[in-house]
C-alpha cells in the first residue's frame, strides 16, 4: 500500500513517521513545495529504520506529483499553521487555494485515492476538497474528530487519574474552539460512565479544556501541535489501509444525517478500505442536538467564504 503526505512540516513529517514506524504502508511519499525539504525529512526518517525496526520506504519529493501516482491514501497537511492568537477561521483565505490546488494535482495521478484533510479550518477545507473535486463523499475525510477525541480522552484520564487507554469518549461537531462537542454523557471508564467517577463540574472543566486543546498547545509552542495530529492521522490511515472498520469521529459530508445537509462536520464514522463506509447515528439528547445545530451553523457561516472559490 502507498500513502502520500502533502506538506513536510511538523504535522506532515509526524504523519509520515508514525505511518512508517507502525508499518501501515510499504511506501510513504512526502511532498513539499520547498526545495529539498521533503527529501531531507525523508532521508532523516529512513535513517531510523534499522534502529526502530520498520521496513517502509520513505521518499521525499519537491512538488513532483508524478511521484505520488497510484497512492491508496493521500493526507493533505499543507497550508499555513496557526499562530498564537489566530483562529482556525482566519486561515481560510490563505489555505483554501492551497488545498484546492493540492487535491486537484493529486487526483491527476491517483483518482481513486482516499483523501484525508488535516489543513485548517478543517471542516471548511474538507468541504472545499469535496466540492472542488466532485469526488464521492466516501473519498474525502476530515481528520479533526479523531484528534479532538484523543485530547478529550487525555483530559478525562488526567481528571480520573486512570490510564487513557481504559477510557472511551468522542467529540463531534466542528473542529474549532467553539464548535466541538465533547460527549461527556457517553464517555466511559472501563465500561462505566465517567459521570460515576467525576462530578458535573469536573466534567465541564474537561469539556472546556478539550475545546481549547489546540489553542492551548499553540500558545505554549508558538505554532500548531504535531505529535497528536500526526498520531491521529496514522490511526485513521491504518483503519483505511488495513480495512479495520474502526468507529472514528471524522468530518464527512452529511446528506440528512443528524438533521444536516450540504456540510462537512464531525460525526462518528466507520472507516475502512473505501474511506467512509458508513455514518453511525448516535442518539443525542435535546441539549446535544441543540449544540450540534449551533455547531453546524457556525461551520456553514465559515463556508460562506468559499463562495468566491467554488
Amino acid at each position: 500500500m502507498k500513502v502520500t503526505v502533502v506538506g513536510a512540516g511538523n504535522v506532515g513529517a509526524s504523519c509520515a513517521e508514525y505511518i512508517a514506524i507502525k508499518s501501515i504502508a510499504s511506501e510513504v511519499v512526502l511532498l513539499d513545495i520547498k526545495e529539498g525539504f521533503a527529501e531531507g525529512k525523508a532521508l532523516d526518517l529512513m535513517q531510523t529504520a534499522t534502529t526502530l525496526g520498520f521496513n517502509s520506504r520513505i521518499i521525499g519529493v519537491t512538488n513532483d506529483y508524478a511521484a505520488t501516482a497510484a497512492s491508496d491514501v493521500v493526507v493533505i497537511t499543507s497550508g499555513v499553521p496557526r499562530k498564537p492568537g489566530m483562529t482556525r477561521e482566519e486561515l481560510i483565505g490563505i489555505n483554501a487555494g492551497i488545498v484546492q490546488s493540492v487535491a486537484e494535482s493529486i487526483l491527476k495521478h491517483s483518482p481513486k485515492a482516499i483523501i484525508v484533510v488535516v489543513s485548517n479550518p478543517m471542516d471548511t477545507m474538507t468541504y472545499l476538497a469535496l466540492k472542488a473535486t466532485g469526488l464521492p463523499k466516501n473519498q474525502i475525510i476530515g481528520m479533526g474528530g479523531a484528534l479532538d477525541s484523543s485530547r478529550f480522552k487525555t483530559y478525562l484520564s488526567l481528571a480520573l487519574d486512570k490510564p487513557a487507554n481504559d477510557i472511551q469518549g468522542m467529540v463531534i461537531g466542528g473542529h474549532g474552539d467553539t464548535t466541538m462537542i465533547p460527549l461527556t454523557r457517553l464517555a466511559s471508564y472501563n465500561g462505566t460512565p465517567v459521570s460515576q467517577h467525576l462530578s458535573s463540574e469536573a466534567l465541564d472543566k474537561v469539556a472546556a479544556a478539550t475545546m481549547v486543546g489546540g489553542a492551548t498547545l499553540t500558545k505554549l509552542l508558538g505554532t500548531s501541535a504535531w505529535y497528536a495530529p500526526g498520531a491521529s492521522v496514522s490511526y485513521l490511515v491504518d483503519s483505511i489501509v488495513n480495512d479495520l472498520n474502526r468507529m472514528i469521529p471524522c468530518s464527512v459530508f452529511l446528506d440528512g444525517e443528524y438533521g444536516q445537509k450540504d456540510i462537512c462536520i464531525g460525526v462518528p464514522c466507520i472507516i475502512g478500505k473505501n474511506g467512509l463506509e458508513s455514518i453511525i447515528d448516535v442518539k443525542l439528547n435535546d441539549q446535544e442536538k441543540e449544540k450540534f445545530t449551533q455547531s453546524a451553523a457556525a461551520v456553514r457561516n465559515m463556508n460562506e467564504a468559499l463562495k468566491e472559490i467554488l
